[in-house]
């Protein structure tokens, strides 16, 4: 839904993804330009085993970053290149793909069968498209995390923020990736770029969005002190906030608080030829690729 030239929310859509998990798509498969350099949103929960245990079984990967972040449960994985791994709460994991790698993800329940995670996929640069696979794998100990005087929390995965930096670095797309946590009626701003596309992903409690400079037509609110600003309807679970151009976002927190990420990269800005996990710049490359697949030489040998 259009909010106004600076604003859109959707709602993630359920989706059924590897061998039967079940999980919400915030954006994938559509138009590649929409929010560049990122290709695909998914956030992957479950009360119960039966909704994620049978899990992403081997896959290829091509061209791309995969970022997985783990709350609660864990996820197991192997690859073509003899990594294997677990990943626990509050764990991240942020695999360049690059050439060509292939790996299975498998999600496992906490002591109460509860398991939650989200994973991006960013695209690489042209000149990144066939470099070596590498994994950074961060413990949640040693994600930095910033308390604020009014208790906004704030997880810095990647970039730099409010002094600290994350501890994810040499990422193409120059992201920042931050977990936000805005206590129940607290209103923030935090700033953004207007040279990168960004997003806000809310998956705890609600908020309002705003933009923070002159009110442009959306709805008006008298603040305290008799000041009009400009928010929107609030933002629940699993809403997706796409971002325009903007240097700064206003979050007020609903009545429970909201916990959310916020995500931002630079664009690319090249063609894109999309094959599912598999993304390159033209068909001839991604015709090879598959070709690469089916005869066996996917998987380029370490120089």
């Amino acid at each position: 839904m259009s909010v106004s030239s600076r604003f859109e929310t959707s709602q993630a859509r359920p989706t059924l993804e590897g061998a039967g998990v079940q999980l919400h798509r915030a954006f994938g498969f559509q138009d590649p330009t929409e929010l560049d350099p990122f290709l695909l949103f998914d956030d992957f929960r479950g009360d119960h085993p039966d909704m994620f245990e049978k899990g992403f079984p081997w896959h290829p990967h091509r061209g791309i970053e995969t970022i997985t972040y783990v709350l609660s449960g864990s996820v197991d994985h192997t690859d073509s290149l003899g990594n294997t791994g677990t990943l626990g709460a509050g764990d991240v994991q942020w695999m360049t793909a690059g050439s060509g790698i292939m790996h299975q993800e498998m999600p496992h329940g906490n002591a109460k069968g509860q398991m939650h995670g989200f994973q991006l996929w960013a695209n690489l640069p042209s000149s990144l498209k066939m470099t070596a696979p590498r994994y950074q794998d961060v413990d949640a100990k040693e994600i930095p995390e910033i308390t604020d005087d009014d208790g906004t929390r704030v997880k810095v995965i990647v970039g730099d923020f409010w002094g600290k930096s994350g501890p994810v670095d040499g990422i193409a797309a120059d992201p920042q990736y931050l977990d936000i946590s805005v206590p129940a009626g607290v209103k923030k701003t935090f700033k953004l770029s207007h040279h990168r596309r960004s997003f806000a992903y809310v998956y705890e409690g609600d908020a309002a969005f705003a933009d923070a400079s002159t009110p442009t037509g959306i709805l008006l609110e008298k603040e305290v002190g008799g000041e009009e600003v400009n928010i929107r309807d609030m933002s629940g679970n699993r809403t997706l906030v796409r971002f325009g151009a903007s240097d700064s976002v206003t979050v007020q927190a609903g009545a429970q608080g909201v916990r959310f990420l916020l995500i931002s990269g630079q664009p690319l800005q090249e063609p894109v030829a999309w094959h599912g996990p598999i993304v390159m710049n033209t068909r001839a490359e991604l015709m090879q690729a598959v070709k690469d697949l089916r005869n066996g030489t996917f998987i380029k040998p370490a120089h």
